[in-house]
């Protein structure tokens, strides 16, 4: 277990620049969630670092706050509004997300706008090789896996009243020119030979056709959790990334764990899949073209889903170098991250001619 998942696990006394009135949201709870009954008692998740995220307690069940951060925000960031409303049109579905009890948009509560949800207990898996798990069984949790993931792409966005949820059209020429905008205005952070051909290859290479669908944006085994005992997700977390977007880059996103070095995010790097009885990437792409309904697709438009995956990540760990040396993320991981931005750089440039 690396430093990082160590101190993401578990819950901690409520940091002082995330406190709040507590009395004041018992008091809005009685009020708006069904069935509350205090007294309330609050701890902090050690994750949930963009959103602060909490533990509420109660002598009858536990509940989890997730808010906006105090203070002053860029315009669209941490919108946990979204968030509360695709959990919701979700859960009519019967798709495993936590229950919504309620959404506040007033600041005068606590703070800053804030949703309570549903305390799922279960497990998280913070290793991508899953060594809780006997060797036997590893597949029924990849299989689970998939198949969620190939359920949330079924769904139809109009159906869910979610058709405005995201920008349609365009999207992966919208997205590499973001993160092209971002790398080219940070010059602190310095160029990268790699960085500037994947900025060129990119819009030159997208794949024909442009679908969309509810795409969760950080579909990763750290983000479910599982049932106690079986191989079976109960529920998705972290759906800050959400959009419509195209399912099959949202697919690879997942998908890129099996490139990923284990010490950079949850990955598979290095691992041996056959001895530990996880499926190939090839596998596992067939299976969720299986799940999901599709057609094959070619080597070169999977290649390009990867690499336009890898190179999102490298730029946002460009700009969490930036960030480090202005001095405005001196924090451990950030530190680790702007160290790994080029490792990232160079995966997504093998990966422009590495078919699985």
């Amino acid at each position: 277990m690396t430093t990082e998942t160590s101190d993401n696990l578990g819950t901690t006394a409520v940091r002082a620049n995330h406190q709040f009135n507590e009395a004041a949201l018992s008091k809005w709870m009685t009020a708006h969630v069904e069935d509350f009954r205090g007294p309330l008692s609050v701890e902090q998740f050690k994750g949930g670092q963009s959103n602060p995220t909490y533990k509420l307690t109660t002598p009858m069940r536990s509940y989890v706050l997730r808010r906006k951060p105090p203070g002053p925000l860029l315009k669209g960031a941490h919108a946990i509004d979204r968030e509360a409303r695709i959990l919701s049109a979700l859960g009519e579905t019967g798709f495993p997300v936590p229950h919504v009890f309620a959404v506040c948009t007033d600041d005068d509560v606590i703070g800053s706008w804030f949703y309570i949800m549903e305390m799922v207990e279960g497990r998280v898996f913070w290793d991508a090789t899953f060594p809780e798990v006997r060797n036997e069984d590893r597949r029924r949790y990849f299989d689970a896996m998939n198949e969620t993931l190939a359920l949330l792409h079924g769904f139809d966005p109009e159906a869910l009243a979610l058709g405005d949820y995201g920008r349609p059209g365009n999207y992966f020429e919208r997205q590499i020119a973001r993160w092209s905008k971002q790398y080219r205005e940070d010059p602190e952070a310095g160029r990268d030979a790699e960085m500037d051909r994947l900025i060129e290859w990119l819009p030159a290479n997208i794949p024909p056709g442009d679908e969309a669908a509810v795409v969760h944006g950080d579909f990763r085994c750290d983000n479910l959790i599982f049932h106690p005992i079986e191989p079976r997700v109960i529920a998705v977390l972290d759906w800050e990334l959400s959009t419509l977007g195209n399912p099959l880059a949202d697919f690879a996103y997942h998908a890129m764990m099996f490139r990923m070095p284990p010490d950079i995010v949850a990955g598979l790097g290095g691992a041996d899949l056959a001895k530990l009885g996880i499926p190939s990437e090839a596998d596992y792409l067939a299976a969720y073209l299986r799940n999901a309904g599709r057609p094959e697709i070619r080597p070169e438009e999977y290649n390009f889903y990867i690499t336009f995956n890898l190179f999102r990540l490298a730029a946002i760990f460009h700009g969490i170098k930036g960030r480090v040396i202005r001095g405005t993320a001196a924090s451990a991981h950030a530190r680790d991250r702007a160290a790994n931005y080029p490792r990232l750089a160079r995966l997504a440039c093998q990966s422009m001619d590495a078919p699985i």
